[in-house]
């Protein structure tokens, strides 16, 4: 330091130095920790007091609703009672005119009468329910109204079935595996406690064995699987046409010239696209239900395994492979792996079996 002329000098040790860093290194470390602290502490705070305006609004909402059912049970109502026409409204226009009345022979429990007492009881001991309970008697009769519905149109696809000389309960089988499981309707008829009422049960059910049924009807042939210029041979025992025997014919010949289109007779997934022995180039459409169709001596396919196909839907060519004589379309119907005359079902289809429209059977050549 100069100071009047003359300089002086003050020394500070290394010791002194290390000392000052020191002190100087730790206050600025307690600083950074007390900021630390109070970022913590403040972050803290905020995060309970969201935490409990949460917990605030959670309650206030519950509250609000029970007070709202509390002070206006009457509206609640109302509000339950257009939701119950609206789905009433609903299934009448998916599934028409719904009975509500059984016929002699159908089983479906009829509870009007019930319900009527047990609307008359409530409105005596508890007269604010009264509208709830007529409620609960209107959705009761919609489940018994819909499982009349479901055992009719069941009763007629089986009937159907069952002129085509197939077995319903076979075409069933595995459907109702799979009911067993549970139902469509468990869900939502599943109470509080795991109970299902077994009205809610028994519409599961029969709307199961419904769709089923109506499945089973709709992948029956309903197309023809070639232009018909004739049947060439029929199902059953014939005289083979390479050896003169008796043999069984497990399908139609449709004759047609080399090329011709061939289609598929109903909606389904091709499940096999190749070779078979005797048959030639073949495709097989699974319908479901274990009901396959098969189409053989193709001279070319137009399908592929795994497509999902429509009747009329082109799948290949009409051709001579396999154990054939001449250019035609081998057709058959197999259920359960069992072949069944293919001619009742494609006697469904509007002009086909006209008189005159088939002529007499012989051996393709």
């Amino acid at each position: 330091m100069r100071s009047e002329g003359q300089v002086r000098f003050i020394k500070v040790s290394s010791k002194v130095q290390m000392t000052a860093a020191g002190i100087a290194a730790g206050l600025l470390l307690f600083w950074v920790l007390s900021m630390g602290a109070m970022a913590l502490s403040s972050y803290m705070a905020n995060r309970d007091r969201a935490s409990l305006l949460d917990r605030e609004a959670k309650v206030a909402t519950s509250e609000s609703r029970v007070n709202a059912y509390r002070d206006d049970l009457g509206k609640v109502t109302e509000d339950m009672q257009r939701r119950t026409e609206f789905i009433e409204k609903m299934a009448q226009a998916y599934f028409g005119e719904l009975p509500q009345e059984a016929k002699p022979g159908e089983t479906v429990s009829d509870s009007k009468g019930e319900a009527a007492k047990t609307v008359q009881k409530v409105s005596q001991v508890l007269p604010e329910a009264a509208k709830l309970a007529e409620i609960e008697a209107r959705q009761l009769a919609l489940v018994e109204s819909l499982t009349r519905l479901a055992d009719r149109r069941a009763a007629a696809a089986e009937a159907r079935l069952t002129r085509l000389g197939l077995s319903p309960q076979a075409m069933l089988a595995v459907v109702e595996d799979r009911a067993a499981q549970g139902g469509p309707l468990s869900a939502l008829a599943t109470a509080a406690d795991g109970s299902i009422d077994p009205r809610f049960q028994r519409l599961g059910l029969s709307l199961a064995r419904m769709d089923a049924l109506e499945r089973s009807v709709a992948a029956l042939p309903q197309a023809l699987p070639a232009s018909l210029e004739y049947i060439s041979s029929g199902f059953g025992y014939r005289a083979d046409p390479f050896t003169g025997g008796a043999d069984f014919h497990p399908g139609l010949d449709f004759k047609g010239p080399m090329g011709a289109p061939i289609y598929a007779a109903a909606k389904g997934t091709v499940s096999f696209v190749g070779w078979k022995s005797g048959y030639g180039n073949t495709v097989e459409i699974d319908h479901g239900n274990g009901l396959v169709t098969r189409y053989a001596h193709m001279s070319g396919f137009r399908t592929v395994v795994g497509r999902p196909v429509q009747p009329g839907e082109q799948i290949g060519l009409i051709g001579s492979t396999g154990r054939s004589t001449g250019p035609h379309l081998h057709f058959e119907v197999r259920v359960g792996d069992r072949a069944v005359n293919p001619r009742p079902f494609l006697e469904a289809v509007p002009h086909v079996f006209q008189k005159g429209a088939v002529r007499a059977q012989r051996p393709a050549r």
